[in-house]
């Protein structure tokens, strides 16, 4: 990134507008780049507390009168040398007319000029009169090389206690995903705690970046304790993912193998499509982060939904490999471009972004998915190409929904020989894994209110009392079994097996 912002300053374009919350650090950046460039530049800040300041000194050496942008912008536009002018927040101006009109004055005096204005911001807002002259750049978190310096700082702090090449390693990937100050702040945090930085201190650091992840409400770190054994059936979901729980190492790139994109979970709910992808986590030993789409949205400015998309993916990038890990794909994209009228476009800008994000991103961040109504989704995201895989996990078969109450028993009870499985899985024809778990909950509660111990026929009486979702809704479920026949990979084994001799 900062070779290309040098790039674009050496070429002399007028408006670039850089998108980032670090502005000390972008600062030192674009201030770099002036003093590098063939012909030295020199650098300017403008805020609307303190009008133009040139880098460096102090701010009461601020330019008459340009706290107002109009007014900045016009001095900007008078100056004869070469320069850089960086505009802070310019987001909630820019948009007025008496800015645009100035900013494209601005663009047009500086042809042939070594004058350029950088827009620093969190937000993006570029107005459409200015689409065609802006080149917007994303200002990327540090990586590793920067995370070290600030490592070296608080070591240096440590009354010269070293630490092996390892421990550093460690510590610098824990940080891997944080802004400078946050890093610094996470590494400040364990040495206060501890008195040193080792090996021990990573999970300290790992805990507080958990927590400045979780500040922002988008992505949210997800800690799953259940294994992939918890799941009940899907045996030919959990091959297809337990052949690939090295596929982010460098083995298996040597091998010549490419990183998986993503996959798709379609299917009726309740069925395990969510616990599946929380245990995938600890399949493949990724951490895993939960996108939420609901949060993402935001009405209280222009441009900061689109901001807090391309933050959260940018979050996730950093701290790859990874899992994104995405509920309810329906409802979050439902409409896709569609809904642009009511919203004013925001759902399609943000649908069309995360599809470019998708098809384009070399990053391992591994997308998983679930979905539970197909005529929801917009068409883009089934085509090949977006996803390495759609699964369809349907309601489980009778040797599935004995696995379900095997598991769910042994949760709760050490010696589930007194219960007759296979006549519980025969009662509970048309129950999805939920169902089945909120049936031996309910027969818990019928028998605790009772002070006894539950029994088989206290199972059988609250599997009679529930409606399960496939009876109240089936017409839904027989749509998307008729959908995903032709259209997606069967999570359960038979079915697969099935389908392969069917053809």
């Amino acid at each position: 990134m900062k070779e290309e912002l040098s790039t674009l300053i050496e070429a002399q374009y007028p408006l670039i507008y850089l998108v980032t919350s670090e502005e000390e650090r972008a600062e030192q950046a674009i201030s770099k780049i002036a003093q590098n460039n063939n012909q030295h530049r020199r650098v300017y800040v403008w805020t609307v507390t303190h009008g133009i300041v040139e880098y460096g000194q102090p701010r009461q050496t601020t330019q008459h009168n340009t706290v107002s942008p109009e007014a900045a912008v016009e001095w900007v536009i008078r100056q004869k040398e070469p320069g850089i002018y960086i505009f802070k927040d310019l987001h909630p101006f820019i948009d007025a007319p008496p800015t645009t009109r100035w900013l494209r004055d601005a663009i047009a005096s500086f042809k042939g000029t070594d004058k350029s204005i950088i827009l620093m911001s969190p937000v993006q807002n570029i107005p459409i009169e200015l689409e065609k002259d802006a080149v917007v750049l994303d200002f990327a978190l540090p990586d590793m090389g920067e995370l070290n310096q600030v490592l070296s700082g608080q070591l240096d702090k440590t009354k010269g206690k070293r630490i092996t090449t390892e421990v550093r390693e460690k510590l610098l990937k824990a940080a891997l995903g944080l802004t400078k100050d946050e890093a610094e702040k996470v590494y400040r945090k364990a040495r206060v705690q501890a008195g040193r930085l080792t090996e021990s201190e990573v999970e300290i650091v790992l805990t507080e970046k958990k927590q400045l992840i979780r500040r922002n409400g988008i992505l949210e770190y997800i800690e799953e304790d259940e294994t992939i054994a918890a799941v009940g059936g899907l045996e030919e979901l959990k091959k297809w993912l337990t052949q690939r729980a090295d596929a982010f190492t460098e083995r298996a790139r040597e091998y010549g193998l490419p990183q998986p994109k993503g996959m798709l979970i379609l299917g009726v709910p309740g069925c395990g499509k969510s616990l599946i992808a929380k245990t995938t986590s600890r399949l493949w030993g990724l951490p895993l982060l939960r996108l939420d789409m609901g949060r993402v949205y935001d009405g209280s400015m222009v441009g900061r939904s689109e901001a807090n998309l391309r933050n959260a993916l940018k979050t996730a990038e950093s701290i790859s490999p990874v899992i994104l890990f995405i509920d309810e794909l329906d409802k979050a994209f439902a409409g896709g471009a569609g809904s642009a009228d009511s919203d004013g476009g925001t759902s399609s800008r943000i649908f069309g972004s995360f599809l470019t994000w998708m098809q384009e991103k070399n990053s391992p961040v591994f997308v998983m998915a679930t979905a539970n109504r197909v005529d929801r989704l917009p068409g883009e995201f089934l085509r090949k190409g977006r996803f390495d895989e759609i699964f369809f996990v349907d309601l489980p078969n009778a040797q599935e929904r004995e696995d379900i109450f095997t598991i769910h028993l042994a949760k709760r009870r050490s010696d589930i020989t007194r219960f007759d499985l296979e006549q519980l899985a025969k009662v509970s024809d048309g129950f999805s894994g939920a169902e089945i778990e909120q049936a031996i909950i309910a027969a818990m509660y019928d028998a605790f209110a009772q002070d006894r111990e539950f029994t088989q026929l206290d199972i059988i009486a609250a599997i009679k009392a529930t409606l399960p979702l496939s009876r109240t809704m089936t017409e839904q479920v027989s749509a998307l079994r008729d959908w995903a026949r032709q259209r997606a990979r069967p999570a359960s084994a038979s079915i697969a097996e099935y389908q392969r001799l069917e053809f």
